[in-house]
């Protein structure tokens, strides 16, 4: 009887954990819709984004093309805490570092070098059927660059 009733909570307790993750708005598969997207032309596109749980951290893995066309891809794990966690394989980033705002917003800060290389804001919208990307930074020679990237969730 006491190991059923062990078994039981511990189910409900791991249930409750899998809700809590799947609630999450930025949890999934993420598209790149390029005509409602203010895309910079001096810069590359993420093409797609997708966010997963990976233990108690998240992973963001992003595929898309640099300026010139070639593919781009980059991986992040770490915590929707603030704090500086490593990026492989962006050019542009050694550390990106993600601060949950609220259910829907993040805000994003990534840093090259040691200086801040770009900082935006995700937004999930309402419905969660969207995300808005809206990004400032500095390219490689120092010149001012923006965009905004509207996401489709598959």
């Amino acid at each position: 009887m006491k190991a059923s009733k062990v078994l039981t909570t511990a189910a409900v307790f791991f249930a409750g954990v899998g809700l809590c993750f799947a609630a999450d708005p930025q949890m999934g598969t993420w598209k790149l819709n390029e005509g409602k997207s203010k895309l910079n032309p001096e810069a590359g596109k993420n093409t797609s984004v997708v966010y997963s749980m990976a233990g108690d951290s998240v992973k963001v893995t992003v595929d898309g093309v640099d300026k010139d066309g070639k593919p781009l891809h980059n991986e992040w794990t770490g915590k929707f805490d603030g704090k500086e966690y490593a990026v492989a394989g962006d050019p542009t980033a050694d550390v990106r570092s993600y601060k949950k705002v609220d259910a829907n917003t993040l805000e994003l800060t990534t840093m090259k070098g040691g200086k801040v290389a770009l900082t935006g804001r995700i937004v999930v919208s309402a419905d969660g059927k969207s995300r808005t990307l809206s990004a400032t930074g500095t390219d490689a020679s120092g010149k001012k660059v923006s965009t905004t990237m509207v996401y489709e969730k598959q």
